[in-house]
């Protein structure tokens, strides 16, 4: 298992909800419990449903694409170790008690597609 971020909302998001709201944001629901989004003619998983969204992104782009679904359902993208990530001015950013990192611009992000992390 990688490194999770977590889709966390104030008030819980039931799956009715959750269902109802990622068509529009451009994703879908592949069997009962996998959130997937297409690029480059290919589908490609962001998330998984556990009674909460849970990512283990594998890329920028995933990590793009969870926080593009935690907007879509008017929510926050959170790490493991308690780091927010956010959308700034186009960018992403990763805040934490000690400061904050840029990943990168989100729009180049998401064009770039899904293109592994390097081990």
């Amino acid at each position: 298992m990688g490194y999770e971020l977590r889709v966390v909302r104030e008030s819980p998001l039931a799956f009715a909800e959750l269902a109802k709201a990622i068509a529009p944001a451009g994703f879908e629901l592949r069997g009962s419990d996998e959130i997937v989004t297409g690029h480059g003619g290919g589908v490609h998983p962001v998330a998984r449903w556990e009674g909460r969204l849970v990512g283990e992104p594998g890329s920028d782009w995933q990590v793009a694409q969870l926080l593009r679904l935690s907007a879509a359902l008017g929510a926050r993208l959170v790490g493991e170790d308690g780091e927010l990530y956010v959308l700034r001015d186009g960018v992403i950013e990763v805040a934490q008690a000690g400061g904050v990192v840029e990943i990168g611009k989100f729009d180049e992000i998401i064009d770039a597609g899904p293109a592994a992390w390097s081990p």
